[in-house]
């Protein structure tokens, strides 16, 4: 599968698998912490994309708890499915603004718009970075959260060397440090109060289906093909925004041991998925 396209395919089909399902509880998680502790009333996710799986729907935790949703794209095919996706299954209000390719330094908002500004995963798909985190800054009011992957893990490594080599000559790896990330925030106006890592199960993050992982390794086994494909193998966080599997939340929170652990994060940081900054507007 194209991973950089197969957005298209999860407009309709839901079954991400249980690594993206994870890493977006436990996102999900630490959003709803930050409205807590910060008494968030709007967001701006700036672009939408980033993780893979169902495009657009980061944002419901926030919805569902009564915030001013806003999501930024590029792409005229993905906003209408996302607004679909929001308008018919979700049933909850966003704001769904599209720019053009080139537009990330110049986002049609205000200064000071949103208590939160974010971004997942996402700047190493972008022509200059750096303008939208100088956009996220000026568009935001209290806050400042980015995450991209973490490059030190072993399964960014895994995906660099062996399975998805072609994906790495076409993007720019420098978007994965966060000390460059954290010195453009700083240089925007933006003060960090704090950096860790989320998204720490005991897989390695490949970015694919396993069973597709296991192809490209050459690994041929009728037993585990069948263990991580067919009806057996069906993980949809949009199952658990719409109440079908009530328990989907404490199932998948089994494995989140390390991510909960009271470990410094600098230790988790050897396994996890991702690294994040949070900043405060100044």
């Amino acid at each position: 599968m194209d991973q950089q396209n197969s957005w298209r395919r999860y407009l309709t089909d839901y079954n991400e698998g249980l690594g993206l399902v994870y890493e977006r509880l436990v996102l999900n998680d630490f959003l709803e912490q930050l409205c807590v502790r910060h008494g968030l009333e709007s967001v701006l996710e700036a672009p939408l994309y980033g993780m893979a799986g169902v495009s657009g729907i980061n944002g419901v935790a926030f919805a569902r708890r009564g915030l001013r949703v806003t999501a930024v794209d590029d792409q005229p095919e993905r906003i209408q499915g996302v607004r679909r996706i929001w308008a018919d299954d979700l049933r909850l209000p966003i704001d769904l603004v599209q720019v053009s390719p080139g537009g990330w330094g110049r986002l049609p908002f205000p200064d000071r718009s949103f208590d939160l500004t974010w971004q997942w995963a996402g700047l190493w798909y972008l022509a200059d970075p750096a303008a939208l985190l100088r956009e996220l800054a000026r568009t935001s009011r209290k806050l400042v959260f980015v995450a991209m992957p973490n490059n030190i893990q072993v399964g960014y490594w895994m995906r660099k060397l062996v399975i998805d080599r072609d994906f790495f000559r076409g993007h720019d790896e420098r978007w994965t440090g966060i000390g460059l990330l954290r010195r453009l925030l700083e240089e925007a106006g933006v003060e960090i109060i704090g950096q860790g890592v989320l998204d720490v199960p005991p897989w390695p993050d490949t970015v694919m289906p396993a069973a597709e992982v296991l192809k490209r390794l050459g690994i041929r086994s009728a037993h585990l093909e069948r263990q991580f494909t067919g009806d057996g193998w069906q993980w949809s966080t949009m199952a658990h925004y719409l109440g079908q599997e009530p328990d989907l939340h404490r199932r998948v929170m089994r494995y989140a041991w390390l991510d909960r652990a009271p470990l410094p994060w600098q230790v988790k940081s050897i396994w996890a998925h991702h690294r994040y900054l949070l900043g405060r507007v100044a």
